[in-house]
């Protein structure tokens, strides 16, 4: 994509090119035609800081804004997409399909939901009182899933539910439960599902035997779910030195409702696809944004999802250059783009991208 020309300025009225003040009807057209509404999530988590990261590079001013939307979480962000005016975007969990499957009220969410890219991992953290020593120790048992709305209560069941294991579940906030742990054998785990390091685990010290108990990326969980593990550098007090807990990992997702082509949503999501391609590598490489942006690449598939068509072709592009073109030197550019100074990532997204296209 043509690099866009900035658009805004800050001045109170805005004029037009011959110097006189924009009338109402055309200020509103220009304000929304190319703004995009992204349902992120609460105040205190990571969509809301990734969210306003996308919103941040890819601002052109009336060519092209994100607006960052606080809501009541991000599983309910699939009703804001689906039904709230105004939100064109939103940052979901992977398993939200798996959660809404059976609901009646939301039908064929797979085809009327797509993704565009996915974006951080959040671990699943199985944390247990010393006589625990594997999951199906928690047959039977008080386990805490966190507040109903957070990602651990979603999670967290369906997780036990497809290895098979009936634990009984308590929604009760974490530090609560934490405490009764300490004391007695309320509760014999608690599950967190949220990115690592977390506080919980890395500033209170620990009594000997209190432990993460791993969990099994098993073909139960690989619908929805991807590889992870919990390491000594971001648990030192709890995970001795080189020791490694392997666990799973729920994907987010950026998530748009699957408009045809030709609707004006449609097009205003094309653009910001052509922004995202042309500035990711801003997220990557520069000082300031979240370090787990250098761990995405924008072709990364998730389990259980259809990716967005025009996403789709715009990767398709990356395998078939222009015609005309150098098409050895504007793939290398546009897996530059992607994953700046990585030419290992860059030549595995070339074999997955080509695999995809045979």
């Amino acid at each position: 994509m043509a690099q866009a020309k900035r658009g805004a300025t800050s001045s109170i009225p805005r004029r037009d090119q011959q110097g006189q003040p924009l009338r109402d009807d055309t200020l509103k057209y220009k304000l929304n035609s190319w703004t995009l509404g992204l349902a992120a999530g609460q105040l205190e988590g990571a969509p809301i800081r990734f969210a306003t990261e996308l919103a941040r590079v890819l601002d052109d001013g009336d060519n092209m804004r994100v607006l960052p939307i606080v809501t009541r979480g991000i599983f309910d962000n699939i009703y804001d997409l689906l039904y709230l005016r105004g939100i064109d975007a939103a940052i979901v969990y992977g398993d939200v399909l798996e959660h809404f499957r059976t609901n009646a009220r939301i039908g064929s969410l797979e085809q009327r939901v797509n993704y565009i890219m996915p974006l951080f991992p959040s671990e699943v953290h199985v944390f247990v009182r010393p006589e625990i020593n594997k999951l199906e120790d928690l047959a039977g048992k008080r386990v805490n899933f966190n507040t109903k709305g957070t990602a651990a209560a979603y999670t967290g069941p369906i997780m036990f539910e497809r290895l098979g294991i009936k634990v009984d579940a308590q929604f009760v906030p974490h530090p609560a439960a934490l405490a009764e742990m300490l004391k007695d054998d309320k509760y014999a785990a608690v599950v967190f599902v949220s990115s690592k390091p977390l506080d919980a685990f890395v500033k209170p010290k620990w009594p000997a035997g209190f432990k993460f108990l791993p969990v099994p990326l098993t073909p139960s969980l690989e619908e929805y779910y991807v590889p992870a593990q919990l390491e000594t550098s971001d648990y030192p007090a709890l995970i001795p030195e080189g020791g490694k807990i392997q666990t799973i990992a729920v994907p987010s997702v950026l998530a748009v409702f699957n408009w045809p082509g030709e609707n004006d949503r449609a097009k205003r999501i094309a653009r910001f696809i052509d922004y995202l391609f042309e500035r990711f590598p801003k997220l990557q490489s520069e000082p300031g944004y979240h370090p787990k942006w250098k761990d995405l690449n924008l072709a990364a598939t998730v389990p259980g999802w259809k990716r967005y068509a025009p996403m789709q072709d715009k990767l398709a592009k990356l395998v078939n250059p222009r015609p005309g073109a150098d098409k050895a030197a504007e793939l290398s550019e546009q897996l530059e783009r992607m994953l700046p100074g990585d030419k290992s990532a860059q030549q595995q997204l070339l074999r997955d991208l080509l695999a995809r296209h045979r």
